[in-house]
């Protein structure tokens, strides 16, 4: 049976890792409410290629 709610799972991606042109992608798995933040989610994470935080911006 599926779950009830308003959760849904996105995906970020590292938008200065896609700009820079190196091999890879730094991508991380979360969820929000989207009747809550029915906008695009745009978090700072680690991004273990580059080695520092940088901005992850919802891409699905």
């Amino acid at each position: 049976m599926a779950k009830k709610g308003n959760r849904v799972l996105v995906i970020m991606e590292c938008t200065e890792h896609k700009n820079s042109g190196q091999p890879g992608t730094s991508r991380y798995i979360t969820t929000k409410n989207k009747k809550n933040t029915t906008e695009r989610l745009e978090l700072k994470k680690y991004n273990p290629i580059l080695k520092k935080v940088t901005v992850h911006k919802e891409i699905k």
